[in-house]
């Protein structure tokens, strides 16, 4: 086995390890509301999120292909197993650093940050190595860093916030309605029967909440296996391959193989049930108290943002859109009640996040250089 093939196989692993973190770190932004109300146990919502998750993953590869042709200039930089590894290990740490101390930042970023930072070291920081705008006709088909990033990483929190306010004031006005018409209307709008309501309605938003965090998460590690599998065919890495690893010849022009999209879907929903209750207790506690309508609304907008922006292939961050759909949802129950010191904290690391993993990434690649292994 060639050297090059086995830094191929340790590019895969390493995007399987950044899909586990990436399981703990993120997925648990997914079921952090429906396990602080208390509708599902952390058991029950991590077997909801792992088959919902699987179910989004395999329905579309619209993500994937960003990752793997829509950022990196080919022309300029054929990216290879060494910026590949560099890209992930940035990206790793920065996700175990905001993982530790309990901060929901965007494993998403953390892996744009890294590719960024590791092709900018590979190509001695030639800023032509970057897709920075191709723009379309129809701009949701543009291409490039600011169409597929900058836009997504500003506009996806602006609109979960703004939807999670939205959906929460509808629901408290529409229940204020039936409680001031009297009647039957006003019995069942009580706490408890609204409660017992939006318990039930919430494993139907919690399941549209993984469904969505697969359609768009989970497609990132797959576009890095599917980058590094398409270089390695290219090179001619790939041509002698052991009958065993034969399926990981790209069978088409994307790349993007069932076995990959299957096995980045079932690694990540091992890595949420291993250790995701720190950011579930930030997310679930810290903010702002929930209870089952609170969790719904929240749910139910951060899905629907990342179900659009999968539809049209931006790698948004589900960190960012349930967060701030909670802040939503806090402000129309009482802007009080949000702990602001906590979003403070939250807003620092998203904006650090790709910075800091590019940096790591850079530092990383540079350090590979500098050993001879470029």
């Amino acid at each position: 086995m060639s050297t090059a093939l086995v830094l191929v196989l340790v590019v895969v692993l390493v995007a399987l390890v950044f899909e586990y973190i990436n399981g703990f770190h993120d997925t648990a932004n997914s079921i952090a509301t429906v396990v602080a109300t208390k509708v599902l146990t952390p058991f029950q919502a991590v077997s909801l999120a792992a088959v919902m998750n699987l179910i989004g993953a395999l329905s579309g590869t619209a993500v994937a292909k960003t990752i793997s042709s829509g950022l990196i200039d080919a022309d300029v930089l054929v990216v290879g197993s060494q910026a590949l590894i560099c890209a992930l290990s940035g990206g790793i740490i920065w996700n175990l650093i905001t993982w530790w101390y309990g901060l929901p930042s965007s494993s998403s970023h953390a892996l744009i940050g890294g590719l960024i930072g590791a092709a900018l070291a590979a190509t001695g920081n030639n800023l032509d190595v970057l897709v920075w705008s191709q723009p379309a006709e129809v701009w949701t088909q543009s291409q490039g860093i600011f169409w597929k990033v900058i836009i997504p990483m500003v506009s996806s929190p602006v609109a979960g916030f703004a939807l999670g306010l939205f959906m929460m004031g509808a629901l408290l006005a529409i229940i204020s309605a039936m409680n001031g018409s009297g009647g039957w209307l006003a019995r069942i709008s009580r706490p408890k029967w609204i409660n017992a309501t939006f318990g039930k309605a919430q494993i139907v938003s919690a399941a549209y909440m993984g469904f969505a965090h697969g359609t768009n998460d989970a497609q990132k590690t797959m576009g890095i296996i599917a980058l590094a599998l398409i270089g390695a065919e290219a090179a001619g890495t790939l041509d002698n391959l052991p009958s065993w690893l034969a399926f990981m010849h790209p069978g088409d022009s994307d790349g993007i193989e069932t076995w990959i999209v299957v096995t980045c879907a079932l690694v990540m929903a091992a890595g949420t049930a291993a250790g995701g209750w720190r950011i579930i207790k930030t997310l679930g506690h810290k903010l702002v108290k929930l209870h089952p309508i609170h969790g719904f609304a929240a749910e139910t907008s951060s899905a629907t943002i990342l179900s659009m922006a999968a539809y049209f292939g931006m790698p948004v961050s589900t960190t960012h859109s349930i967060s701030t759909a909670i802040m939503g949802v806090g402000v129309a129950k009482n802007p009080r009640a949000l702990r602001w010191t906590v979003i403070q904290k939250i807003l620092w690391a998203w904006v650090l996040t790709i910075p800091a993993s590019g940096g790591m990434a850079w530092l990383l690649y540079e350090g590979v250089v500098l050993m001879g292994w470029d």
